[in-house]
């Protein structure tokens, strides 16, 4: 993909996220855009970030590590995706700004004992399964207390919201109505005393839903950099 097309689908997806926001009624700029950077080039990451962005998130520790390496002279923001598996935390917690996928009260005490001091706290995000089945990664509604507790406890970790992945659905309403759910369980921990600003939601095919919902940041990969390798 071109310069000229990564120049023009980030500002298309800067304007419908802008349209998104004034259509909801929400602040100015209150939604973030992280583009999806995994199995992208280093070059490609490099024309994004002529234009202007700085938040990339990335699923596959193996593979983000060499592109954080060479990219380390621009002032990034890396948010991590992916399931992670208890052997990958530390690398995780030192190349990383952000966790969007915790899910473990174990991988969170792992963060935190492997954060390294010089280094503000990761911020976190709990996953949450929504769908309830077996074979999604994150934590059940039964247990997100428990881990948020935890997670509160750790001086490494900063506690900042709530990231899903959703059944795939084509369907607006159905799209707008899962998110909403994730507010309100949002809302309902803001009024038990956490303090959590951020809601991850919402991708390439439902993020106007996910703002509408009420999303801070929505995680966008194809619409900006094409097919994956």
């Amino acid at each position: 993909m071109t310069s000229e097309n990564i120049s023009k689908n980030l500002q298309k997806m800067r304007m419908k996220i802008r349209l998104a926001e004034e259509h909801y009624k929400r602040l100015p700029g209150s939604v973030q855009l992280l583009a999806v950077s995994k199995q992208q080039s280093v070059e490609k990451i490099q024309l994004a970030i002529a234009e202007g962005q700085a938040h990339f998130g990335e699923n596959y520790l193996q593979e983000s590590l060499p592109k954080i390496a060479v990219l380390k002279k621009f002032s990034l923001k890396w948010h991590f995706l992916g399931h992670i598996q208890s052997n990958k935390t530390r690398q995780i917690a030192q190349h990383f700004d952000w966790v969007h996928s915790l899910d473990r009260i174990v991988v969170a005490q792992r963060l935190d004992a492997q954060r390294p001091e010089h280094l503000p706290p990761l911020n976190v995000c709990i996953e949450i399964n929504i769908s309830q089945k077996a074979s999604k990664f994150g934590v059940s509604l039964q247990a997100l207390i428990p881990l948020a507790q935890e997670i509160t406890t750790l001086k490494r970790l900063r506690l900042r919201g709530l990231m899903v992945i959703p059944e795939p659905d084509h369907d607006f309403e159905t799209q707008f109505l899962g998110y909403q759910r994730i507010q309100k369980i949002q809302q309902d921990l803001c009024e038990q005393g956490y303090m959590l600003d951020t809601l991850s939601m919402g991708m390439s095919n439902d993020f106007t839903a996910a703002i509408g919902a009420g999303s801070t940041i929505v995680r966008v990969g194809t619409a900006i950099f094409g097919c994956r390798a």
